[in-house]
């Protein structure tokens, strides 16, 4: 009796230590709940991707936060979140200052995205170099070449992504007043769809999923610019193969930034998005994987 007696107790005891390797984690790779802050120019790419891994993993709940970049941020200062997806990497000072709070991320790029330029099907203007859009950004031209009304730009929010984007392109000048800011991607396209003056910059994958209904549906009404580096060179569209070569000039890359545990659903979602299963999803999407390099094809006329 004695001897069962102690082999109980000494279960009771392991199977509740922390450290113990066999006991029971409510939180692994696969398993757990946890929140994902991620920039809102992503959220249609992040929607598939959630509900694959879910449907891999069902004991497994990502809830995402859909946020501009720099509330994302400013949630990983303030301790609030854990992974984030954003369109950059942190700078070292942003690190610096994590550190001095005893907070440690590890950063993976996972895609290289594109800003799209979006006209309604009416306007003959579907093509622009990137100073004609520093030009029309900064209001030093604000008419469209063949109609001369005046070009009326929507992005999605102020310290988005988007917005960031095009802050840093036209190195921190002050925007154009013809520029204001909609509510969310969606809100862009619809503005867009009612209005035939008007140019919108949206996140490349609220249109590039050719095989998703809601892209369908968005594509409908719209026509996408093509963009050119400089005058006289050629122009072209957002495709993966493009932005992959770098002829697209609106690229910019999606960086999954985690201080989770490396044991937790956190780092098992991040590990995802990296590994076979993610690239695909992110090619599928039409963006270019970052661990999967797209291929590319090339036809030669007879």
């Amino acid at each position: 009796m004695f001897i069962v007696y102690l082999s109980l107790s000494l279960c009771l005891v392991s199977c509740n230590h922390p450290q113990n390797p066999l006991a029971y984690q409510s939180e692994t790779h696969s398993r757990g709940k946890v929140v994902v802050y991620i920039e809102e120019a992503f959220k249609p790419l992040f929607n598939t991707a959630i509900a694959t891994f879910e449907g891999q993993y069902p004991k497994a709940k990502i809830i995402p936060n859909y946020q501009t970049e720099n509330d994302i941020i400013q949630a990983l200062y303030d301790r609030k979140a854990k992974t984030i997806v954003i369109s950059r990497d942190l700078e070292e000072k942003e690190r610096k200052f994590l550190r001095s709070i005893k907070i440690e991320v590890r950063s993976e790029k996972v895609a290289v995205d594109a800003i799209a330029l979006i006209v309604h099907p009416s306007n003959k203007d579907t093509l622009i170099t990137v100073d004609e859009l520093k030009a029309l950004l900064t209001g030093k031209n604000i008419h469209w070449k063949t109609s001369g009304n005046e070009v009326k730009v929507v992005y999605d929010k102020p310290n988005s992504a988007n917005f960031n984007y095009l802050t840093k392109l036209c190195g921190n000048q002050e925007n154009n007043k013809v520029i204001f800011a909609a509510k969310s991607n969606e809100e862009v396209i619809n503005f867009v769809k009612k209005n035939p003056n008007a140019m919108g910059i949206i996140g490349l994958n609220w249109i590039s999923d050719d095989d998703d209904f809601d892209t369908q549906d968005f594509l409908k009404g719209i026509k996408v610019m093509g963009v050119a580096n400089k005058k006289n060179m050629d122009y072209f569209q957002p495709y993966n193969g493009f932005m992959y070569t770098h002829e697209y000039p609106l690229t910019r890359d999606i960086w999954m930034i985690n201080k989770g545990r490396r044991s937790g659903l956190h780092a098992g979602f991040v590990l995802f998005m990296k590994n076979d299963i993610g690239q695909t999803i992110i090619q599928q999407a039409g963006l270019v994987p970052a661990n999967s390099p797209v291929r590319l094809i090339q036809f030669t006329a007879q």
